[in-house]
């Protein structure tokens, strides 16, 4: 067993990422809980109020292969713990905004801070722990979504009725100060600790930044999972910023009462479909190596009629339907971010993840905000989801064919028992 530098922590830096991790959404999704009230302050169409989070997202998306490039290079926490710092007090100065157009910056630049930490936390924890927990690892760092956007959603909900909608943004700000500055007390751990020693070739290609776009597009396990994952965000995305609208103006559900309803059922069924699919993928991988994308593909071919009854569905059924669709989702969480780590070589996994974080927001959930908000301008929101409903049910005919690419997994462990 590879043993780990002076200094490295494995389970406080799980702790301490995975907390960050749930303070990131909780941020995102603050908007979401207050949107209405931020539309009518400003007087925005639903495609205008829909662009904050795809201009958050583009931001995103651009500056992840960058901050990740730096990753592969330099002290990921130092990045981290940057990263931190700046959306954390970007997310305070949304106090003072008191225009639209601020309002647009504001979030871009919380973009920014996000994407030094997202790429690279899952490529600095896989160097923590070996590739048999890996699933299991990474179910716990991604259970913080699902739970951190309920919260975000609540807490949004809750303070934005009673105290105005910049109040939720003071609450939240000065957690992820506080978590970068635990951060100090980690170190780096060795690239690749546990994985097998890279090919030459591949440990050269963070030089060549072209080689390493065209072995990623060679590479079809990184590329169905990408695309697999791409859609569900695009769902994922889309539907989550227009729900709390959803169940105001189309079902007379008040803003408080549907944020506490839809962040409650997002939290359990996060932490119940997330830790199941971390662990089921992880022991469904001893025997079958296409353990993650089988049950990615399955996970979200359940989802997607629970997904159509949830909105088009009888009132009464509603919530049921959208509890079995949120749980079917966060099934997948786990094992295709682990199937999408352990398709890459360790020393190229952070640009990996960050170019896969590209792809999946720029034809996922920067665009479905926005399109389903024109959609429901000229319609409703409930035709504006339509298109998230259809790309849930390609993603799972795209996991099952990327089944067959899924690579054979060796730990440096049993690379080293076999000599």
């Amino acid at each position: 067993m590879t043993s780990q530098p002076s200094g490295v922590r494995p389970v406080l830096a799980l702790v301490l990422l995975t907390a960050l991790n749930f303070l990131n959404y909780i941020d995102r999704y603050i908007l979401a809980g207050v949107q209405p009230l931020v539309q009518d302050e400003f007087h925005k169409s639903n495609a205008e109020i829909g662009l904050l989070t795809s201009a958050f997202l583009i931001c995103y998306m651009i500056a992840s292969p960058a901050t990740s490039w730096l990753g592969d290079r330099y002290s990921r926490r130092n990045i981290i713990i940057l990263g931190a710092i700046i959306w954390s007090l970007a997310t305070l100065m949304t106090a003072l905004t008191r225009d639209y157009t601020t309002m647009l910056i504001r979030h871009t630049v919380v973009g920014i801070g996000e994407a030094t930490f997202v790429a690279i936390a899952p490529a600095y924890l896989s160097d923590l722990f070996p590739i048999e927990r890996r699933g299991r690892i990474l179910s716990i760092f991604y259970m913080a979504i699902p739970i951190g956007a309920a919260l975000g959603y609540i807490i949004g909900g809750q303070l934005g009725p009673r105290y105005g909608w910049r109040m939720p943004f003071y609450v939240c700000a000065a957690p992820g100060v506080l978590i970068a500055f635990l951060l100090f007390f980690l170190r780096d751990p060795a690239r690749g600790a546990f994985d097998p020693a890279p090919h030459p070739d591949e440990q050269n290609l963070l030089s060549h930044p072209l080689q390493l776009v065209s072995a990623l597009a060679r590479n079809r396990a990184f590329l169905t999972a990408t695309l697999g994952m791409t859609m569900y965000t695009f769902a994922i995305g889309g539907m989550s910023t227009w729900m709390p609208t959803f169940f105001l103006r189309e079902r007379g559900i008040p803003l408080g009462r549907g944020t506490l309803i839809f962040g409650g059922i997002s939290v359990v069924t996060g932490f119940v479909g997330t830790f199941i699919g971390g662990w089921w993928g992880d022991y469904w991988l001893r025997r079958d190596h296409r353990a993650y994308y089988i049950l990615s593909a399955w996970s979200m071919a359940l989802c997607a009629p629970f997904a159509v009854l949830s909105v088009f569905g009888p009132r009464w059924l509603m919530f049921p339907a959208i509890t079995l669709a949120l749980f079917c989702l966060f099934l997948n969480t786990g094992p295709m971010n682990t199937a999408i780590v352990n398709s890459v070589d360790a020393h190229i996994r952070s640009t990996a993840v960050a170019i896969q974080i590209f792809i999946i927001h720029l034809f996922g959930d920067a665009t479905s905000p926005t399109i389903i908000g024109a959609i429901a301008d000229r319609s409703s929101l409930a035709y504006g989801f339509v298109p998230a409903f259809a790309t849930i049910a390609l993603a799972a005919l795209v996991l099952f064919y990327g089944a067959r690419y899924a690579p054979r997994l060796t730990s440096k462990a049993e690379v080293q028992g076999a000599r």
